[in-house]
């Protein structure tokens, strides 16, 4: 690397996730985790947990034809064909064009803003197509569903290896946490922060559009596959978990233009890690609540049906504020006049309404969203509530990279401004 490059892309000399052997734990686990997710949790197990027993399973990981099976062409030809789908979308669509933060070169990358366009076209035309086949037409992302999981492994693989190898060509500009010269874990963080074709940032368009929007086909799949069962129509638990979650995605493309301050997009590279989470675990993951219920159908009734509404608008009034606070301090706005201190960098940080109750208390309306998401399943199992404890700690390992990018960023500022707002995410616990 020549003077300039070192210097516009300094060595990475502090690991995150307990550094290459970490990375390399993470790159393993997240696909054997999602894999077991489904065998630990599935009708064609016995159930939710699986009736079967640890010699049974020992003997199956030992079989080559266990493994063959998670293998299906026709599924990877169908997520190959919805990735296609979410890329011409992308280029023929029309959106706005919208500038990032500045860059460390001085520039600003521009993004494309038309993800809730692409999510109504999609709605829509499955809508149509429900409507015209019936909803037996649309179960076959749950007959498929380790064939898909296993595609978008393959496809968030060859994302993360591309990334990685493009990475090494001059100009690129890389991740400050990424470049530490070490291959298993560059290729896991992300060694190029905005890997690109063209116009088309891969990162971005990751992060909103094939996951997310096939998260929503996932729940309307296990929709119809128990609406197959019981005559045409579903139970209130189905429906509570696919109105959440699909106003959940909803609202995320709709406010598309937030992501771009997120650190994802701002410090980030684009790697395995963000290409499995986008691609993968988003997707296979959180629809695990409407996949269970298609085999474990429950009726909450009125009153607990309220209750749970009660708690996802709780959660989503929380976080949509907390958020709208941050949109409008940092477009110049101050709607309710609140307090703020201003640091020597000459940035001002809010200590007043929801932020000045906790560091980051989007993060909570996220986790008391993620509650409700969970509780229509019941208490038969935790494994239903495998998202939330997830999200929980995901949650909180990132408030601590933000805590410890921002001390670093504002130095005795930070330590200030956390006497001011001394609690994380949890008022007056966390």
């Amino acid at each position: 690397m020549s003077p300039p490059e070192q210097a516009l892309n300094p060595r990475t000399k502090k690991y995150e996730f307990f550094g290459p052997p970490g990375a390399l734990f993470v790159t393993l686990s997240v696909p054997a985790t999602t894999y077991a997710l489904y065998f630990g949790c599935s009708e064609a197990t016995g159930g939710c947990p699986p009736h079967v027993s640890a010699p049974a399973v020992i003997d199956a990981l030992s079989d080559p034809a266990w493994w063959k099976s998670l293998w299906d062409a026709e599924a990877a030809v169908m997520y190959l064909a919805w990735y296609a789908f979410c890329v011409v979308a992308w280029y023929v669509m029309p959106g706005d064009w919208v500038e990032g933060v500045e860059l460390r070169t001085g520039g600003k990358k521009k993004y494309k803003i038309n993800a809730f366009s692409t999510f109504l076209l999609v709605m829509g035309l499955s809508a149509g197509y429900i409507w015209r086949f019936g909803p037996e037409s649309f179960t076959f992302i749950y007959e498929k569903w380790v064939g898909l999981v296993t595609a978008s492994l393959l496809m968030s693989f060859a994302q993360g290896l591309g990334c990685y190898l493009a990475s090494f060509r001059p100009g690129a500009i890389l991740a400050l946490g990424g470049n530490s010269g070490n291959p298993i874990y560059d290729f896991f963080i992300g060694r190029e922060l905005n890997p690109s074709i063209g116009s088309f940032d891969i990162k971005s368009f990751n992060e909103l559009r094939p996951g997310l929007i096939l998260w929503v086909l996932i729940d309307i799949s296990m929709a119809c596959e128990q609406a197959v069962r019981r005559g045409g129509s579903i139970t209130d638990s189905m429906l509570l978990v696919f109105l959440f979650q699909f106003w959940y995605v909803a609202d995320a493309l709709y406010n598309e233009p937030a992501i771009f301050t997120t650190m994802d997009i701002t410090t980030d590279g684009f790697g395995f890690m963000l290409a499995v989470g986008d691609l993968t675990w988003v997707p296979c993951v959180y629809s695990l609540q409407a996949r269970y219920l298609v085999f474990k159908q429950k009726e909450l009734g009125l009153f607990w049906t309220s209750a749970v509404v009660a708690v996802n608008l709780l959660g989503y009034w929380i976080f949509r504020s907390a958020n709208g606070e941050k949109n409008d301090f940092r477009n110049g706005r101050n709607p309710k006049n609140l307090k703020f201190m201003e640091t020597e960098r000459g940035t001002k940080l809010l200590t007043s309404g929801w932020w000045g109750l906790s560091r980051h208390p989007n993060y909570l309306g996220d986790l008391i969203m993620a509650l409700a998401w969970s509780l229509p399943t019941g208490f038969e199992t935790p494994i239903t509530y495998f998202y939330v404890s997830y999200f929980a700690v995901l949650l909180i390992h990132r408030q601590i990279r933000d805590d410890e990018n921002c001390e670093k960023k504002y130095g005795k500022d930070w330590h200030k401004y956390t006497q001011l707002v001394p609690y994380r995410i949890i008022p007056y616990v966390y």
